[in-house]
C-alpha cells in the first residue's frame, strides 16, 4: 500500500466526513435564502445525521460482499449527485430529501478503513488507520469553516456544488487508485437481509469485539457529553462569552490530526492493549485538568484548552487502538465488524449527549467532568479485567492465527 494512496484515502475520508458536518455552519444562510425558519432549516442537518446512520446499517456491511473499488466509486458518485441536487434544491422539502441521500451515501470512510486494513501488512496496520483518522478528524474541523465562509461569500447553495464536483473527482480518481480486491465467496452469496443481521451475530461472537466497543463507547460518550455542556458552560454566566467561543476552542481539536498516527505507530511496536491503556488514563487526568474550567477566568480557559486537548487526543488514540484490534479479529468481515464498532461508538455518544446535558442541569460543570471520569474509570476497570484474563500472554492482540491470516491475501495483502 503505498503512501501515494494511503494520502488519496485520507483525503477521501475527509471529504466523506465533512459532507456531514458542512451543512451545520449554513443552517442560518438556508433559513435566510429560502425564507423559512431557522427551527425548520435544521432539518438539514438532522436529515443528513438520519441518512447517515441508515448507511451505515444499510450500505457499509456490503464492504464484505461487494469488490470495494465499484462500491466505493458508486457510493462518491451517488454523494456527488445528491449534493448537486441538494445545491439546486428550489425550496426546504427537496433539499431535506436530498440531505438524506447525502447522509446515506457518504459512508465512504467506513468501508475505506477495512479496506486499508486488508491492504496493509498488520505490522503497518495502526499508523495507516491513525492516517485515515486524521484526513476524517480534518474534515470534521475544515468542512464548517470551508461553508460558513464560502457560504458568506457566494451564497448557502455555493459549499453543496463545491462538494459535488470534489465527490465526483473523487470518485473518478479512486476509480483508477484503489486496488480491484475480491470479496470473501461465502459473504458474496448470503441473501442481502440475512448478511444485515451480521453485525449483530458478530457482537455475541467476537469478546474482542465487544471489549473494543465498550471502550469507544465509554471514551466518545464523555467526549460529546463535554462537548455538548461547554457550550451552556461558554455562553453561561461564568464566562459570559459567545457561541463562537466553542468553535475556536474546537479547532483546537486540530491537533489531534498530528497525534492519531503517532499514536497508530505504537499500536504497531507495542499492541492496541497498551495505547488502549493510556488512552483511557488520559481521558481520567483530562476529566481531572477540566473540572478546573469551572472556575472561569483566564485560568479556568487555559484549563478548558488543555483538558480538551489531552481528552480529544487520547480518545483518537484509543480509536485508532480499538479498530486495530477489531479488523484483525475476522479479515473476511472486517466491514460487518466496523458497522458493529461504529454503531456501538455512535449509541454511547448519543447517550453521552444526553447524559452531559442532565448531569449539568443537576449538577453544573463538576458533574460533566465527573460523568467523564466515571465513564473512563468502567473502561479502566473493564481493561484490567480483560489483561488478567489472559495472564502471561505475550502475543498481541492483532497477531493473527495462522488459519486467518491466510485470509489476509484474499484482500490484496500486505
Amino acid at each position: 500500500m503505498s503512501r501515494r494512496l494511503v494520502l488519496i484515502l485520507a483525503v477521501t475520508c475527509a471529504v466523506a466526513v465533512g459532507n456531514l458536518y458542512f451543512p451545520q455552519a449554513v443552517g442560518p444562510l438556508i433559513a435566510a435564502g429560502l425564507g423559512v425558519p431557522a427551527d425548520e432549516a435544521a432539518l438539514v442537518v438532522t436529515a443528513t445525521q438520519i441518512g447517515y446512520t441508515a448507511g451505515m446499517v444499510l450500505l457499509v456491511p456490503l464492504g464484505d460482499r461487494i469488490r470495494h473499488r465499484p462500491l466505493l466509486v458508486v457510493l462518491l458518485s451517488l454523494t456527488g449527485l445528491a449534493l448537486l441536487g441538494a445545491g439546486c434544491a428550489p425550496a426546504l422539502p427537496p433539499l431535506v430529501a436530498a440531505s438524506a441521500l447525502v447522509g446515506l451515501t457518504t459512508v465512504a470512510a467506513q468501508i475505506i478503513g477495512p479496506l486499508a486494513a486488508g491492504l496493509v501488512a498488520p505490522d503497518r496496520r495502526g499508523v495507516v488507520l491513525g492516517t485515515l483518522l486524521s484526513g476524517s478528524t480534518g474534515g470534521m474541523l475544515l468542512a464548517r469553516a470551508f461553508s460558513g465562509v464560502l457560504g458568506e461569500w457566494l451564497g448557502w447553495r455555493a459549499p453543496y456544488l463545491v462538494a459535488s464536483v470534489v465527490a465526483l473527482v473523487l470518485a473518478a480518481v479512486l476509480r483508477h487508485a484503489v486496488p480491484d480486491t475480491a470479496p470473501d465467496a461465502s459473504a458474496a452469496r448470503r441473501p442481502y437481509g440475512a448478511f444485515l443481521a451480521e453485525p449483530l451475530r458478530l457482537l455475541r461472537a467476537e469478546p474482542e469485539l465487544r471489549r473494543s466497543c465498550f471502550y469507544q463507547a465509554a471514551a466518545f460518550g464523555g467526549f460529546s457529553a463535554v462537548w455538548t455542556s461547554l457550550a451552556l458552560l461558554l455562553t453561561g454566566p461564568v464566562y459570559g462569552m459567545g457561541a463562537q467561543a466553542l468553535g475556536l476552542l474546537a479547532l483546537v481539536g486540530g491537533v489531534t490530526m498530528l497525534c492519531t498516527p503517532l499514536a497508530g505507530r505504537l499500536v504497531d511496536r507495542h499492541g492496541p492493549d497498551l495505547v488502549s491503556l493510556v488512552s483511557l488514563i488520559g481521558i481520567l487526568v483530562a476529566a481531572a485538568v477540566l473540572a478546573a474550567g469551572g472556575l472561569g477566568g483566564a485560568a479556568g480557559l487555559a484549563a478548558l484548552t488543555v483538558g480538551t486537548l489531552l481528552m480529544d487526543t487520547a480518545m483518537q488514540s484509543g480509536s485508532v487502538a480499538n479498530q486495530s484490534r477489531v479488523y484483525a479479529l475476522r479479515p473476511d468481515a472486517r466491514s460487518r465488524l466496523n458497522t458493529a464498532y461504529m454503531a456501538c461508538a455512535y449509541s454511547g455518544g448519543t447517550a453521552g449527549s444526553w447524559l452531559g446535558v442532565r448531569a449539568h442541569t443537576w449538577c453544573g460543570w463538576p458533574g460533566v467532568c465527573a460523568l467523564l471520569g466515571l465513564l473512563a474509570c468502567a473502561a479502566l476497570l473493564r481493561h484490567v479485567v480483560a489483561r488478567r484474563g489472559r495472564p502471561g500472554t505475550t502475543v498481541r492482540p492483532y497477531a493473527q492465527p495462522a488459519s486467518r491470516a491466510a485470509g489476509e491475501g484474499g484482500e490484496g495483502g500486505p
